[in-house]
């Protein structure tokens, strides 16, 4: 999609922090972090959000899963006594801002449930 920032971000025409890349997916830095790590993860093509996965995008979805990990494990947080959270937000009371699937990669601090 030519108006879709992450789109952007994919294809290298729009400035990010890359941590990581896979064959189907690219984690970068989220600009506004609400912990010391927190990256997204984005698959290479796009697809609108969580609410429009079907079974066709099972290799995206298990790609997405995997980069996530490999971003927690080189942050240091991927161990039983850290851990990380992964969040998907589905539209706009979720506050989801961009309408490309992206995985939310949180982690580096104590978390509390409820979130706040």
């Amino acid at each position: 999609m030519t108006d879709c920032l992450f789109c952007g971000i994919v294809a290298g025409d729009v400035p990010a922090d890359i941590v990581e890349r896979s064959e189907r997916s690219v984690a970068f830095r989220d600009v506004n972090p609400t912990a010391p790590t927190h990256v997204l993860v984005v698959p290479r093509r796009h697809i609108t959000d969580a609410a429009a996965i079907t079974a066709g995008d099972a290799e995206d979805l298990a790609d997405m899963v995997a980069l996530a990990h490999a971003v927690a494990a080189a942050a240091g947080i991927a161990t039983n006594e850290r851990g990380y959270r992964l969040v998907f937000n589905v539209g706009p009371d979720a506050s989801n801002s961009v309408a490309h699937l992206h995985l939310h990669v949180i982690g580096g601090r104590s978390m509390s449930w409820p979130p706040g």
